[in-house]
């Protein structure tokens, strides 16, 4: 009895494929965020008082986000970016879950956001595949 360890190439080239698209449509969305925090928007503002949060830390919160961003974007540094991704959604869910928001639609978005950063990463690098194998 064999088993197969490898994907077929087809199946790596779509894998990768649909991973980037994914990661492109992260890096959008955490793209606005980290920018409307470097730019302090009002709106942000807003919020980051909200959450019990000092107004002045809102660009910090951004800048941190956009490297972290920035590392996960770029192949080579791509794991490490998803651990400090992973670190920085954690403390928005920890944030959001202190003063009391939505459980589902506030506190776990992090959380969804988190799987679909480590899933894009997954499709798309063949070296997380083999750390993380999911049986077949």
């Amino acid at each position: 009895m064999t088993t197969q360890t490898t994907p077929p190439a087809t199946d790596s080239h779509t894998a990768a494929r649909v991973g980037w698209i994914l990661t492109a449509l992260i890096a959008i969305f955490l793209i606005f965020d980290g920018v409307s925090k470097l730019l302090n928007v009002q709106q942000v503002q807003d919020a980051t008082v909200e959450l019990g949060l000092r107004d002045e830390m809102t660009p910090v919160i951004g800048i941190v986000l956009l490297v972290s961003l920035a590392l996960y974007l770029i192949p080579r540094t791509a794991v490490l970016g998803a651990v400090l991704l992973t670190g920085y959604l954690g403390g928005a869910v920890l944030t959001n879950w202190r003063v009391d928001k939505p459980l589902l639609s506030t506190v776990l978005f992090a959380v969804y956001v988190g799987i679909f950063v480590w899933g894009a990463l997954y499709l798309r690098d063949p070296k997380v595949r083999q750390v993380m194998p999911i049986v077949r």
